[in-house]
C-alpha cells in the first residue's frame, strides 16, 4: 500500500515583479498552512518522507508543515522538478519515487495538484485551494504502478474556519 498526501502551497504575493519561483507566501498563506498543518497532524502516516518544490512559497509551506508535524526541516527534500503545474509531469515524478517508501507528503502547484487527484483519485475535486490537502492511497506496493487511488481526507482552510 502506497500513501501520497499533496498540499498545494499557501497562497503567495503577487505584489513585486520578481520571478514567480522567488514569490513568498503572504500573511494569509502562512495563517492558512498553520492551520491546515495543525488540523491535519493526527491523520498524518507515524512515518513518512516529504517532498517540495524548491519554489520559494512550497519550501516555505513545506517548512510550516514539517514544524507542526514534528519533522526534521532539514530532512525535506527539495526537487525543482516539482516546480511544475503539468499533471503529466507530476505523475513522471510520483511514478519514479523508490519504492521503499512508503508514505510520501508532497507540496506543489496547480494545476499539476488538482489534475493528478482527479485522474488517481475517487473523488472529484474542482480546485485544490492553496494550502489545501488531499491524501491518497493507493493498492499497490509500487509507485510506477499506481493508477485508481482513493481519496481519503480533502481538507482546505475554509473547512476548518467555518
Amino acid at each position: 500500500m502506497k500513501s501520497l498526501i499533496l498540499i498545494r502551497h499557501g497562497k503567495s504575493s503577487w505584489e513585486t515583479s520578481m520571478h514567480d519561483f522567488d514569490r513568498p507566501l503572504t500573511k494569509r498563506g502562512i495563517e492558512d498552512a498553520l492551520l491546515v498543518s495543525q488540523n491535519v497532524r493526527k491523520i498524518i502516516p507515524e512515518s513518512f518522507v516529504i517532498f517540495s518544490s524548491a519554489a520559494r512559497r512550497a519550501r516555505e509551506t513545506a517548512t510550516i508543515f514539517a514544524e507542526s508535524f514534528g519533522f526534521p526541516v532539514q530532512n525535506i527534500i527539495y526537487l525543482n522538478k516539482l516546480y511544475t503545474f503539468d499533471a503529466s509531469d507530476l505523475e513522471k515524478i510520483v511514478k519514479h519515487f523508490d519504492n521503499s517508501i512508503e508514505n510520501i507528503i508532497l507540496f506543489g502547484h496547480n494545476d499539476a495538484i488538482t489534475n493528478f487527484v482527479n485522474k488517481f483519485g475517487n473523488k472529484f475535486i474542482d480546485n485544490v485551494t492553496t494550502s489545501g490537502f488531499v491524501a491518497m492511497n493507493f493498492n499497490t506496493d509500487h509507485w510506477n504502478e499506481i493508477m485508481f487511488g482513493n481519496t481519503l481526507q480533502v481538507i482546505f482552510p475554509r473547512d476548518l474556519k467555518k
